[in-house]
C-alpha cells in the first residue's frame, strides 16, 4: 500500500491519521464528512487497517495484504462492527447502537482494537444519536469509534465536540478524469462521468460500473425539461407517480438539486465547472430566462425537499410543492 494508503486525493487527511496510528496517540473517535461518494468509508476502512495491521509496511501504513487487512477490506472483521441503516434514507435505529455497546465492551477478539463503524449516521434517530453519545461517554480505551456523515451540522452538538472531525472536500475534476482514464474509461466518457461525479472518486467509480446510474439520470433530467412547460394537471400526475417510491424521489431530488445549481450558477457569471457538462446548452437556455433569485429559490427548494425527506413528510404533498413552484419556462 502506498504511503497515501492507495487513496485518491485527502492527503492532509491521510497523513494526520497515519501519523495517529504510527505514534499510537489515536482518538477514541473519529467523524468524516462529507458528499457521499467522497471517500469517507474507505478513509474509515484504511485508518481501522492501520491500527489493526499485523504487518505494516512502515509505521501507520497497513499491508493491505494480511488476513485482519482482507477482513477490515470486506467490513467482515471478528473485532469490527458496521452499523448503518438497512437502506439510504433509512433510519439507524437504538437497538443497532445498543447491539453494539455490548460488543465494545469485549475485549478484542484478535486484533489491538476494537473498531465501530457508523455509516451515514445523520440517519441516526435521536434515540440511537442519545444512545451513540453515552458510548461515547463511555467507550474503553480498546474502542475506536468511525462515524461518517454528510455534514456535522446534522449531528447532536455534544457527539460531534467528543470526536476528531475530518471534513473531505470535492477533488478537482482533472485529478477524477484521470484517475477514470487510468482505470480504462475512454477520454471523452471520463470527463463526462469526472464531472457529473462533482470530484467525488467513489460517485464516479459507481458510474463507470453501472450504466443504468447514468440511464436513470438522463431520464430524470428529461423529465425536469418537461416539467418546466407542463400544466398543474401534469404535474400532480408526476408527483403522484414520484411519491410512491421514496429512494427513487430522493434520487430525482438529488439530480434534479445539481442540475439547477448549474443553473444558478450560470445566472450568477460563476466560473465553476458544470457538473452537467452534457446538458450546458439547456442550462445556458435557462440561465438566459431566469434571475438569480429565481433560481436561488429553486435550489433552496431542493436541498430543503431533501432535508425533509429525512424526516416523515408527506412525499406527495412535497413532491406537488416543490414542482408547482418551478418558474414556468
Amino acid at each position: 500500500m502506498t504511503d497515501n494508503w492507495n487513496l485518491l486525493g485527502h492527503e492532509w487527511a491521510v497523513d494526520m491519521l497515519r501519523q495517529h496510528a504510527a505514534r499510537g496517540d489515536v482518538r477514541h473517535a473519529y467523524l468524516f464528512c462529507g458528499p457521499p461518494g467522497l471517500g469517507r468509508r474507505t478513509l474509515a476502512l484504511r485508518l481501522a487497517q492501520a491500527l489493526n495491521c499485523t504487518r505494516p509496511l512502515k509505521p501507520g501504513i497497513p499491508c493491505g495484504l494480511c488476513r485482519d487487512c482482507k477482513q477490515i477490506e470486506a467490513m467482515q472483521h471478528p473485532d469490527m462492527n458496521v452499523i448503518q441503516a438497512e437502506t439510504e434514507g433509512g433510519i439507524l435505529k437504538v437497538d443497532q447502537v445498543r447491539e453494539v455497546q455490548h460488543s465494545l465492551s469485549l475485549k478484542p477478539y484478535q486484533s489491538k482494537y476494537r473498531v465501530a463503524l457508523f455509516l451515514r449516521f445523520q440517519e441516526a434517530n435521536d434515540n440511537a444519536a442519545n444512545a451513540l453519545l453515552k458510548t461515547l461517554e463511555e467507550a474503553p480505551a480498546h474502542a475506536i469509534l468511525l462515524l461518517t456523515a454528510d455534514t456535522p451540522e446534522q449531528l447532536l452538538p455534544t457527539i460531534v465536540s467528543r470526536c476528531e472531525i475530518l471534513r473531505l472536500r470535492s477533488l478537482p475534476i482533472e485529478a477524477v478524469e484521470a484517475d477514470l482514464i487510468y482505470r480504462g474509461v475512454e477520454e471523452e466518457r471520463a470527463r463526462l462521468l469526472a464531472h457529473i461525479s462533482g470530484g467525488r472518486p467513489g460517485y464516479a467509480r459507481r458510474l463507470m460500473d453501472d450504466a443504468t446510474l447514468l440511464e436513470k439520470r438522463d431520464e430524470r433530467l428529461n423529465d425536469l425539461q418537461s416539467l418546466l412547460p407542463a400544466a398543474r394537471v401534469e404535474k400532480f400526475s408526476y408527483a403522484d407517480k414520484l411519491s410512491k417510491d421514496k429512494d427513487a424521489m430522493r434520487q430525482a431530488i438529488t439530480i434534479w438539486l445539481s442540475y439547477w445549481r448549474d443553473v444558478m450558477l450560470r445566472v450568477a457569471g460563476a466560473e465553476t465547472p458544470l457538473v452537467n457538462v452534457d446538458r450546458n446548452m439547456e442550462i445556458e437556455f435557462l440561465s438566459g430566462r431566469l434571475n438569480l433569485s429565481t433560481s436561488r429559490r429553486v435550489v433552496s427548494d431542493l436541498e430543503n425537499a431533501l432535508e425533509k425527506m429525512d424526516r416523515n413528510v408527506n412525499t406527495k404533498l412535497l413532491a406537488e410543492v416543490l414542482l408547482l413552484d418551478w418558474p414556468k419556462v
